[in-house]
């Protein structure tokens, strides 16, 4: 029988809580200076909030290029749209997976709601990914897959578990994305692919994680190292819900500008001279 090992704990981020957007207050756990530790994973912003004033100025029309957003609402209702024409609504359980790829204009505008409780992930592009055609999906509740274990119940977003394909396959980083309920006073565990970088970032309660079974309260983003062949989780006096990332690192140079990045100072220059001179939005190419 193979003994396996479980990964330590690398680092723990706790974020701060700011405003983005029109006004819209969050926790930004992940940002510019965690970009060489989660790669591929660049931002992370949770919202957690009973009060429409605290999000619903919404995020008005804005670029992106470069990267993936990946907006999940597990209660609430965010509207969006942007600039290939699509338009919908993320409600709750749904995610909304972007392709910002050469250059997207989109917005993102909350719903007044009894509750708002999410996160938006970026994820990066491999250089040669960077300028592709952009594209928008939509995935809703239904479309997510549910395990349900004796002691867990699992929703895969995105990747693979036990042998489950997730409700969306990523086109470039091959990301796992998984939304974990774990009963109180028990165990989890989980064997990500082998060269995947892994972050848990815990929803509610309180848990112990990793080999040293260090107990962890929620709002929290747990990196593991890379050695290590799975991630154990424990819960400890209630429920345990988190939220489970993992991709392979892209290991190439990030240039960093507002909602836009790319490898080089002179590919985002690039990006905000297009901005400038109407040039920004790749338009997806007309079929024959």
């Amino acid at each position: 029988m193979i003994n396996l090992k479980s990964r330590d704990i690398k680092k723990i981020v706790a974020g701060t809580h700011t405003e983005d957007g029109a006004g819209v207050k969050l926790q930004r756990v992940l940002s510019r200076n965690t970009v060489v530790h989660f790669d591929p994973f660049l931002l992370l912003d949770s919202f957690d909030s009973d009060n429409p004033k605290d999000y619903t100025q919404g995020f008005p029309w804005h670029p992106h290029r470069g990267i993936e957003t990946v907006t999940y609402i597990i209660k609430g209702n965010v509207e969006h749209g942007d600039s290939l024409g699509n338009e919908g609504t993320i409600k709750n359980g749904g995610c909304q997976w972007m392709t910002a790829g050469g250059g997207i204009l989109h917005q993102e505008m909350p719903q007044p709601s009894d509750k708002m409780l999410g996160v938006q992930l970026w994820l990066n592009l491999p250089s040669k990914n960077k300028m592709t055609t952009p594209q928008y999906r939509d995935i809703t509740a239904e479309m997510v897959p549910t395990i349900k274990e004796k002691d867990a119940e699992i929703k895969v977003i995105s990747g693979n578990y036990n042998n489950q394909p997730g409700a969306m396959e990523a086109d470039y980083v091959k990301m796992s994305f998984l939304d974990v309920k774990l009963n109180k006073d028990k165990a989890w565990e989980w064997q990500p692919p082998e060269n995947d970088r892994v972050f848990i970032f815990t929803i509610k309660g309180t848990g112990e994680f990793g080999n040293e079974s260090k107990e962890i309260n929620q709002k929290n983003a747990i990196l593991f190292e890379d050695e290590g062949d799975k991630i154990t989780v424990n819960a400890i006096d209630n429920e345990l819900r988190f939220l489970i990332f993992s991709g392979e690192p892209l290991k190439e140079p990030v240039a960093w500008g507002g909602p836009i990045v790319m490898n080089t100072t002179e590919e985002l220059n690039q990006a905000f001279a297009d901005i400038d001179n109407d040039k920004f939005v790749k338009k997806p190419e007309k079929k024959i």
